[in-house]
């Protein structure tokens, strides 16, 4: 299926990144350092037990649609270890992980060992399908269990399911297709929201030099940067901004006054509300994922009108100094300036 989508394949040497060859001697190694793909995300303030069905569910779906094999996905990673090819005895244990429902009441419950792994990683336990050790080829399925902490924290801490696939499995199956797959992977997550769409994924920090390599990508709104940022699970109830699936569930939804009174906000041409059940619903933004060009006057009109129905919902910015570039402070894993990472994240709103 044709499209017009920009391919973003940025390879270089990555700002911290050299290579030992043989006499001792180190030399910067070009890698692939960020790509296009299509990722999908949930974010669900819940522990383990409470959503292990619906993860695993996601899973089989996510599966079933790529397949399984050298050239999408191939090699498990679970919780700590370093990973290994997914043979059928991996399976088995990325299984048993999953349906290890026992309720944890952290730090009590672990051991001392156990303990430090979990607030290293800062994750309870999780599971990461790829298509290799290295392998970047747009395939990835990652979740990520929130530490059940004791108390409970003021702040929301969420569990993390998020997926990609690359943007040829898009055009060669169309948004059609990539849709109901996202519908079924959606459909037993007990998520506060989602989305799905367009996205940069980020491999290694990008170099300082290379200023084109870096900001270009700011050019075409549609593209999500969030990997830049890198605080998924602080989300809690907040919404991660708009894209071309977007997914709402309580207490948003609820707020907004359910999926009809949302519905009867969204005049754009194209735009869709479709109740999931009483507390779920997506907005799809046209037929297929746009990317949009700023450069072109392609602002991605029904995208804004969504964004500033949800402005009061939306996450606010976090800036965290990441670097400096002559001086000059920069933020996020692209090192942009304080006004770049600015106007990028209310692209929608201003």
């Amino acid at each position: 299926m044709a499209t017009d989508y920009p391919r973003f394949r940025l390879r270089g040497i990555p700002e911290v990144r050299v290579l030992m060859c043989p006499g001792g001697i180190q030399r910067p190694e070009r890698r692939l350092l960020a790509r296009d793909v299509f990722r999908i995300v949930f974010y669900m303030p819940h522990d383990h037990p409470d959503i292990a069905h619906g993860v695993s569910h996601a899973i089989d779906c996510y599966m079933r649609a790529v397949g399984e094999g050298p050239k999408t996905i191939n090699y498990v990673s679970r919780s700590y270890d370093e990973g290994s090819a997914l043979t059928a005895e991996q399976w088995g244990w990325a299984r048993l992980l999953l349906q290890n429902t026992r309720r944890w009441s952290f730090p009590d419950d672990y051991e001392d060992w156990a303990q430090r792994e979990i607030e290293k990683r800062r994750f309870e336990r999780g599971l990461l399908f790829t298509g290799g050790s290295g392998n970047r080829n747009g395939y990835e399925f990652e979740y990520k269990a929130r530490i059940p902490w004791r108390p409970a924290p003021e702040t929301t801490f969420v569990s993390l399911l998020t997926a990609t696939l690359p943007i040829e499995f898009l055009e060669r199956h169309g948004p059609g297709p990539v849709r109901r797959l996202v519908l079924d992977m959606a459909s037993q997550l007990r998520f506060a929201s989602g989305h799905a769409g367009l996205a940069l994924r980020l491999y290694w920090w990008l170099p300082r030099a290379d200023e084109a390599l870096r900001i270009g990508p700011l050019r075409y709104p549609g593209l999500d940067l969030r990997d830049a940022w890198r605080h998924e699970n602080q989300m809690g109830f907040q919404v991660d901004g708009v894209h071309w699936l977007n997914f709402l569930g309580s207490p948003v939804l609820t707020q907004l006054g359910g999926a009809e009174a949302l519905r009867s906000r969204l005049r754009s041409a194209g735009t869709t509300v479709v109740p999931l059940d009483d507390e779920r619903a997506v907005v799809s933004l046209g037929e297929r994922p746009e990317v949009g060009d700023l450069s072109a006057g392609k602002t991605l009109p029904a995208y804004r009108e969504l964004a500033q129905v949800l402005e009061p919902w939306l996450e606010p910015l976090f800036l965290g100094p990441s670097g400096d570039i002559a001086g000059e402070t920069r933020y996020t894993s692209l090192l942009l300036t304080e006004g770049e990472a600015r106007r990028w994240w209310r692209r929608f709103l201003d």
